[in-house]
């Protein structure tokens, strides 16, 4: 698919330092995003735990919600919403803040691996909740929706909310203003969600006197109604979908040198990998461009094939069955109609 001659060695991956990370894939994401034709970007930043079994460079014990007390690492991770693509992603230690080094990922991200390209909305965990984060944002005047931790500064401003806007059954809205670490005043939105009528709800329960309920918080430079900010931010979920089809189908969690940049070097091969498979799946699949890796190589890649000399050519001949193979017809035909710049506008 990308014509390599010889798949990478561990001794390819241990050429890359810090400095070449740094110059390398910024370089790489920008050049693979400039052969899009794209609108207003939603940019979605998130980050995951990856589980370490051994002492490699940077794996650490940190936050591990599912192997408590083992090594892991905690990388950052960029996707663009419209096209279900890795926009930028970095390793980190696994002992590493939740916020520690986002603002500098950020740039990254909008000054070289998507430069060039409109962002219309940034989207962030709360893992990213600060104020310089959110002084940044407000800097680049990037219209922003982030999750809100729930500190109990924050806790003590929701607790004295009256006159809650009833959304649905079971579902509450307010507002308020509040000013972070002592920064500018900005607005925030609360969601309460009734448990017993919702069970299944995101959110922490907060107070002990309001039993039942629990509650997510949200903050934003953007004046939308309250119910459309919170389902603005609801659609960001498809990011944690990207994260786990990239750990079961594209080994996130299995490629790790020693070498902390030489096992970043692989992470983001990794994300590069991805990108064109997701290319691949909007462009040639058409309706199947949901389908995951896992699906497409039983279907598409996982296949008996042999070449044949035909009127002087080479010719690929695949063993199908007959009513597969105008299916596999159509991809290749698609292949062969489509160059870029490829257009993505229209999502």
């Amino acid at each position: 698919m990308v014509c390599l001659a010889k798949v990478p060695t561990v001794v390819f991956f241990g050429k890359f330092s810090q400095s070449l990370n740094n110059e390398v894939f910024p370089e790489l994401q920008q050049w693979f995003f400039d052969q899009l034709r794209l609108g207003a970007l939603t940019i979605d930043f998130d980050s995951t735990v990856i589980t370490r079994y051994g002492d490699q460079q940077g794996s650490s014990k940190g936050y591990n919600p599912n192997k408590r007390g083992r090594n892991s690492h905690h990388p950052l991770m960029a996707f663009v919403s419209q096209t279900r693509m890795v926009a930028n992603a970095w390793l980190r230690p696994g002992n590493t803040a939740a916020s520690s080094s986002c603002r500098e990922f950020m740039e990254e991200t909008f000054k070289h691996a998507l430069a060039g390209q409109k962002v219309g909305l940034v989207r962030a965990d709360s893992g990213f909740y600060n104020e310089e984060i959110m002084s940044y944002l407000d800097e680049e005047l990037l219209n922003y929706i982030m999750a809100v931790r729930m500190y109990p500064n924050v806790k003590s401003e929701v607790w004295g909310l009256k006159d809650w806007v009833k959304l649905a059954k079971g579902i509450e809205l307010n507002e308020m203003v509040f000013s972070h670490e002592n920064g500018k005043p900005r607005r925030y939105i609360i969601v309460k969600k009734q448990v017993d009528i919702r069970p299944h709800a995101g959110g922490k329960e907060l107070f002990e006197d309001q039993p039942g309920y629990r509650y997510s918080c949200y903050v934003t430079n953007m004046d939308l109604p309250l119910d459309q900010i919170w389902n603005m931010y609801n659609t960001r979920a498809d990011c944690e979908n990207r994260i786990k089809e990239l750990k079961q189908d594209f080994g996130l969690e299995n490629f790790c040198l020693q070498d902390f940049w030489a096992t970043e070097a692989s992470f983001r091969f990794i994300m590069v990998a991805y990108n064109l498979m997701s290319l691949f799946r909007h462009f040639a699949l058409n309706h199947h461009r949901k389908a995951t890796l896992s699906t497409l190589r039983s279907y598409c890649f996982a296949l008996g094939a042999w070449t044949a000399n035909h009127a002087n050519k080479k010719v690929l001949k695949i063993s199908l069955p007959s009513k597969r193979r105008p299916w596999m017809e159509g991809i290749f035909l698609n292949i062969s109609s489509t160059s870029p710049p490829f257009d993505y506008s229209n999502e």
